[in-house]
């Protein structure tokens, strides 16, 4: 059996890893207590191909903006990427064999570039950030009968049983894979957490008198923040200094520019791009509210958990979040104002509340301070570890 710290792992993500805590905490508890950990990613376009840092090899093999975005650009870079990481990968494996590989989805199908070293015995670890046939039956208006969206299932399935284990974001796609007939025994769920390094409580700046409410994160349809929009269209004719800013982009924007700009609202609703994480946490500190207007009615939308709830808890910034089915399993109406369904009108309602009550605000952004600290990392790093060291110990 190898000794603990002895291990040589790997990475493989279709995501940036600089900044990336989700993926970046898994790389780091094995750099730690010894271990070798290459990284295979994207690269945001200002990084080195190769670097490493806190002891971890990361190549950056590919950008993300290469091919136009749509459906086929989307599954052309995907094919491009595990092209790449399937060569690197098996070069790499064959100079020096890996003992567990682990493969952050979406796509799941990403599992595959690792075909080699499974095939001499590497464990592999399936790491399900999104459950990809509801994702893409969202975004897409696809029924879940549809064809493609039975294509992914099938790879989903195909997916799961060439991992030797499977970890899934939410305690309702655990119980959606068992479902589908993945082995309980070979999955666990294990939420994502914020990084307590950057979001913690700080000191607020005077926002000059204004009221500010925040959004930061892509913008799909199924987060909803054009219901968002047109309930502060209704906030800021009684608050007319009211402000709502929105900090990000994806395939949405441009609508929303145009629902602003229909609703002539643009001096109340302001749109900024994607910041760092170490700058976007100090806006988000320094918000009156923030607004998670996720769409209940959304198959993928109501069963994704939002990370920026516990974000915005660990800055302690108060939060109006609709009921879906997933923030109504680890939420309650002590540390967030819910609002519950998609009506713009009931969600303008639940902000003119936050806005008029500020012993409100103080009440629950104290009670979800607290609840922030108790979901530790540290934690569920043990149980990590412990699958990782079994897994290995079977070879």
């Amino acid at each position: 059996m190898l000794r603990l710290g002895s291990m040589r792992t790997a990475i493989i993500c279709y995501a940036f890893y600089d900044g990336n805590f989700r993926i970046q905490r898994y790389g780091e508890a094995l750099a730690a207590r010894g271990d070798t950990v290459d990284v295979i990613a994207l690269n945001p376009g200002d990084l080195p191909a190769f670097e490493t840092v806190k002891g971890i090899n990361i190549y950056r093999v590919q950008g993300r903006e290469m091919i136009k975005e749509s459906r086929a650009g989307y599954l052309m870079r995907v094919m491009l990427f595990m092209l790449r990481a399937f060569f690197l990968i098996t070069k790499k494996h064959l100079q020096k064999r890996y003992d567990l590989i682990h493969v952050h989805s979406v796509p799941d199908f990403l599992v595959f570039t690792c075909i080699i070293p499974k095939l001499s015995g590497t464990k592999i670890i399936l790491d399900i950030h999104d459950i990809l046939p509801e994702f893409y039956s969202t975004r897409y208006g696809k029924s879940r009968g549809s064809f493609f969206v039975k294509i992914l299932i099938l790879l989903e399935r195909a997916s799961n049983k060439f991992s030797d284990y499977v970890i899934i974001a939410n305690p309702i796609w655990h119980e959606r894979l068992i479902s589908r007939g993945l082995n309980p025994d070979k999955l666990i769920t294990i939420p994502n957490y914020p990084n307590p390094e950057v979001f913690f409580l700080r000191s607020k700046k005077s926002s000059n008198g204004k009221f500010v409410a925040t959004y930061p994160g892509t913008l799909n349809w199924h987060q909803g923040v054009d219901i968002a929009v047109q309930a502060y269209a209704r906030v800021v004719q009684e608050f007319p200094e009211a402000e709502f800013h929105i900090y990000g982009g994806g395939p949405e924007k441009d609508k929303l520019v145009q629902l602003v700009g229909e609703l002539k609202v643009e001096k109340n609703v302001l749109f900024r791009d994607f910041l760092p994480i170490e700058e976007i946490v100090t806006v988000m500190a320094n918000s009156d509210l923030a607004i998670v207007p996720k769409r209940s009615k959304s198959t993928f939308g109501t069963e994704a958990a939002s990370t920026k709830i516990l974000e915005f808890m660990s800055v302690g910034v108060p939060i109006v979040v609709s009921r879906t089915k997933i923030d109504s399993h680890y939420h309650t109406d002590a540390t967030v104002k819910f609002y519950d369904s998609d009506d713009p009108n009931q969600l303008a309602d639940a902000i003119l509340e936050m806005m008029r009550d500020p012993s409100l605000r103080k009440r629950l952004s104290a009670n979800a301070l607290a609840y922030a600290q108790e979901q530790s990392w540290d934690r569920r790093k043990i149980d990590y570890l412990a699958i990782v060291d079994k897994l290995v110990s079977q070879k």
